[in-house]
């Protein structure tokens, strides 16, 4: 089995390892999973056998990575796509072609795909649907339908959902696309990006008016710079929505003679056309390092240009012998033959070669590796259509008049000219999070690395998530070879890189790539506002076609997160990365850490509150309590208990008040409890109560957590569903009685005691 750490052994087992229906490994060692990998894609070839052992020979050691979709998908005989994402059809503004689409989005989930809509083909709230004699609910009516399908799609046991909406900058509804991430719990399937057009950009600087308008009516105008500067707003508070400069997509796509591109997949890497297939893969950049960490230490050039046209050819293949969930995917996929061929473990390999992310070194190493990457990609696809025969829709004239095409060397134009081309794009930077854990942690797509040594959240299959400790495979090598003393300078990571950093880079990989790149640019929590925006504008002016920042805040929380240190910061030089710190809004030391360290402690007496609940399918009623606890001045939840007399529930509904109260008991952000919940789906199917569909009995405690939520002040005000009655008391013997009113004080304040009915606000009593 190749050599790899305990963490990447357990993603490739949880993730990527075939077992069949009973669980049994099939791959029995990684090296299982490749050949398995390799002979699936060879078997286009005439000479399959031949192909299939070099295909090995490129997986071996990780030196190039397919995407997870194939890894996991490839040979397994399943009904599954190896198409990591799609962009849906163009949605139409009617009802039943809404719903159908919808149909296709949770048909294409169920294989395992992510997908992006632009949403801006949907009338605006309150516009007239003259037909019906209604006015529009609005595209984010139905963004929320999409939500709950993805959920649900997700609860039944598939890949975590993905999806991206887009919404154009000059649609009525922008300002409110804009805001509906602060709406505790909204959308949270969704990735939004705004299409921002050139004009817009231009009105921005100019400070000009602009139009929000529909189908030729103006709805409203407002100055383009407050728009910008409420998209601005809303990304620096919950790093939502991104910026796509829509434009620039389409005007360097080599298939602008042939296709409009309005939306992405859901991170970004693959602006596609309607029913538009994302197949990706990367080469491992830092598996090509020669004399790692040396004064010699350099690429592999050499295997680099091996690589890319075994990659190429892999990936083409792949379109061949991949399943699709819609017809139209296929067309889409066959006639154009596009694939997002990156690197990963860039940030690693510029580190083995003594680079600092950012800086002129670094940038100079990455446009060369890059551009070495760009020209064997196309000229393999040139070779493949000589021996194959160009993708369908290739147009010799238009394709060769593309900005991108233009910018390729001379010699590579040539040859598309006399051969034409295999594959109608070619290049794309994927966000390679869990393939980059597989391949022994290496620092993921053109990212730097997030940090030396942090603590993960790892999605497990029953869908829990554990915590595992992580350290980068750069790091490691390093302190194999030279032990435990002070790291070089070259050894940043996201911590302590600037913005302009990360910027820089991710220009820098532009100008070779196709499609576009998944690049999150890390500011740090207390950046000025104005200097946060000046980013995106920075991007736009540095030629890229979108941009993403995370600052870290208290909305969307973390999937990494690095250790909290008590000790005082070091010199940078000496920093001991194996637990690095992050700045905090006053300069001082403070985690990204969500949980607490500790436990809050339990004090004797603590307030609650006792829900009652009266599940369809439970001859019982179901009591739950929340206690809670005052921290820092708010009152929050502390531990819940759940109730009944139904013995058909009492041993999950012990584990699961144990899970939650602890989960409580760690403090901070702790609402993501009630979104886990409200997204299970009984696969036997949920029940009406009090005229509402409830998916679970579990999404059905869930909403009765955020109601409890709600009423503290954890959660921000909001329409709580009402499915449980607050009027239910527990007392000392361990019972709940349900309260009614009272006929002296009016109070909804009587309970049934010993066959007495008793107020507890006025003292009012009557015996049967």
């Amino acid at each position: 089995m190749a050599r790899i750490s305990g963490i990447s052994q357990q993603i490739w087992d949880m993730k990527y390892r075939l077992k069949s229906a009973d669980g049994t490994a099939l791959d029995k060692t990684i090296e299982d999973s490749w050949r398995r990998i390799a002979a699936a894609l060879a078997a286009p070839e005439a000479d399959a056998s031949s192909w299939a052992e070099k295909f090995y020979g490129a997986l071996e050691d990780f030196r190039f990575l397919p995407a997870g979709r194939i890894v996991a998908g490839a040979g397994s005989k399943r009904q599954v796509t190896l198409f990591n994402c799609f962009v849906m059809g163009t949605i139409p503004d009617d009802m039943g072609g809404i719903f159908e689409h919808l149909k296709e989005a949770a048909l294409t989930m169920q294989q395992g795909g992510g997908i992006g809509y632009d949403f801006s083909t949907l009338r605006p709230k309150g516009a007239a649907v003259k037909r019906v004699g209604a006015d529009a609910s609005g595209p984010l009516s139905f963004m929320d339908v999409w939500d709950a399908m993805c959920r649900t799609i997700m609860s039944a046991g598939y890949r975590r959902g993905a999806m991206m909406a887009t919404l154009r900058c000059d649609h009525p509804d922008i300002e409110a696309f804009v805001e509906a991430k602060r709406e505790p719990g909204r959308l949270r399937m969704f990735n939004l990006s705004v299409l921002a057009t050139d004009a817009f950009m231009q009105a921005v600087k100019e400070d000009a008016p602009w139009q929000l308008v529909f189908g030729g009516t103006v709805f409203k105008v407002v100055q383009a710079r407050a728009l910008w500067d409420q998209i601005m707003r809303a990304t620096h508070a919950f790093a939502e929505p991104g910026v796509i400069f829509i434009d620039r997509v389409n005007a360097r796509n080599n298939l602008a003679y042939c296709e409009t591109i309005h939306a992405t997949n859901p991170c970004g890497e693959q602006p596609l056309p309607p029913y538009g297939a994302c197949l990706l893969g990367s080469i491992n950049l830092a598996a090509l390092v020669l004399e790692p960490f040396e004064d010699g230490a350099r690429m592999d050039m050499a295997e680099l240009t091996r690589l890319v046209p075994l990659a190429v050819r892999m990936m083409d293949n792949t379109i061949d012998v991949s399943n699709f969930p819609l017809k139209a995917q296929e067309i889409e996929a066959r006639t154009k033959r596009r694939i997002g061929l990156g690197v990963t473990g860039l940030a690693d390999a510029l580190i083995m070669c003594r680079a600092r992310y950012g800086d002129e070194r670094a940038v100079t190493l990455t446009r060369t590796w890059l551009a070495a990457v760009r020209r064997h990609a196309y000229l393999a696809s040139v070779e493949l259509a000589r021996e194959k025969g160009p993708f369908p829709l290739y147009d010799r004239e238009p394709y060769l008049a593309g900005e991108t095409v233009r910018g390729l060397d001379a010699d590579v134009r040539e040859a598309i000219a006399r051969h034409g081309i295999r594959n109608a794009l070619l290049t794309s930077i994927a966000p390679t999070g869990t393939i980059s854990l597989f391949a022994d942690n290496i620092s993921s797509g053109i990212e730097p690395v997030f940090s030396y040594a942090y603590s993960r959240n790892v999605l497990m299959p029953d869908g829990s998530r554990r915590e595992e400790e992580i350290s980068d495979h750069a790091y490691r090598l390093y302190r194999r070879l030279h032990g435990d003393g002070r790291l070089p300078e070259y050894f940043v990571d996201a911590q302590i890189l600037a913005p302009r950093d990360h910027l820089i880079m991710q220009a820098a990989v532009q100008d070779y790539i196709d499609s576009s790149i998944s690049k999150t640019i890390n500011c740090p929590a207390e950046i000025a506002f104005d200097q946060f925006k000046d980013v995106y504008l920075a991007a736009y002016e540095l030629g890229c076609k979108g941009c993403t920042t995370y600052r870290p805040n208290d909305v969307t929380g973390a999937v990494l997160a690095v250790k909290a240190k008590a000790a005082p910061k070091p010199k940078q030089e000496e920093l001991p990365l194996e637990k690095p710190q992050a700045q905090g809004r006053d300069g001082n030391e403070a985690s990204s850490v969500v949980y607490m360290t500790q436990p809050l402690d339990r004090p004797e007496a603590l307030p609650g509150s006792t829900y009652k609940i009266r599940w369809p399918e439970s001859d019982h009623a179901i009591y739950i309590t929340l206690n809670d606890i005052v921290q820092d001045g708010r009152r929050r939840p502390f531990e819940v208990f759940i109730n009944s007399k139904n013995m058909e529930h009492y041993a999950w509904t012990v584990g699961l008040t144990r899970m939650i109260s602890a989960v409580f008991r760690r403090g901070g952000d702790v609402s993501f409890v009630v979104d886990e919940l409200k997204a299970v789906f009984d696969p036997r199917g949920g029940s009406w109560v009090e005229g509402r569909y409830i998916p679970s009995l579990l999404a059905a405690i869930g909403e009765v957590i955020e109601r409890h939520m709600i009423e503290i002040g954890f959660l921000p005000s909001a329409n709580a569903p009402v499915i449980a009655d607050k009027r239910v008391v527990g007392l000392e013997d361990g019972t709940h009685h349900e309260l009614r009113g009272c006929p002296r004080c009016g109070e909804r304040a009587m309970l049934r005691q010993e066959n007495c009915d008793v107020c507890t606000s006025c003292a009012y009593s009557k015996c049967a």
